[in-house]
């Protein structure tokens, strides 16, 4: 991972983030919290998860030295104790949140050196066992995470016949031609 591979992938979470909210509020509220058999159940609780396994990690990231105006940044979310926390009772309040932590993503990728990228970090799992590992690893990590589960809410949006469209990274990659 390097900056600007972070900055690219930020940019990425940014645009099928408001993809998948704007298909999302297309749903009607009992559509959005229907148990569909996914991982986390309904399309409202995977969007859910994916917006607070975010908001732990960037605690986590938030402890590396350097980073005080990102710890000062997280001092406004929540430090959720479960994968499953509930942030927000509806998709409008979810967005916004979802909408906020994303600029914090943003401004992180695009602040992010090589020489934290090579830092080790150390946290706590939420099962609480103590983990140190390099951050260039983790935000891979980090980023895939977001990118597998947006698959699972993209197949939920489909199955309940809302097309997300095109999905690819290469979508918003500047073209050279």
């Amino acid at each position: 991972m390097t900056p600007s591979s972070c900055i690219l992938m930020a940019e990425y979470n940014r645009w099928m983030n408001t993809r998948l909210y704007d298909a999302a509020a297309r749903l009607t509220e009992p559509q959005l919290f229907e148990d569909r058999g996914a991982f986390f159940g309904s399309l409202f609780d995977t969007l859910n998860h994916i917006a607070v396994a975010d908001t732990i990690w960037l605690h986590r990231f938030a402890t590396l030295p350097g980073l005080d105006w990102l710890k000062d940044r997280m001092g406004a979310f929540p430090r959720p104790g479960s994968l499953t926390e509930r942030l927000a009772q509806s998709l409008e309040q979810l967005r916004a949140y979802r909408d906020d932590v994303d600029a914090v993503i943003t401004e992180f990728a695009g602040r992010v050196t090589e020489a934290q990228l090579a830092a080790t970090l150390r946290y706590t799992t939420t099962a609480g066992k103590a983990q140190a590992k390099p951050l260039g690893p983790l935000l891979q990590h980090y980023f895939n995470h977001q990118t597998h589960h947006r698959g699972q809410a993209t197949t939920l949006l489909f199955q309940a016949g809302v097309d997300v469209g095109v999905t690819d990274l290469a979508a918003i990659i500047t073209s050279e031609t």
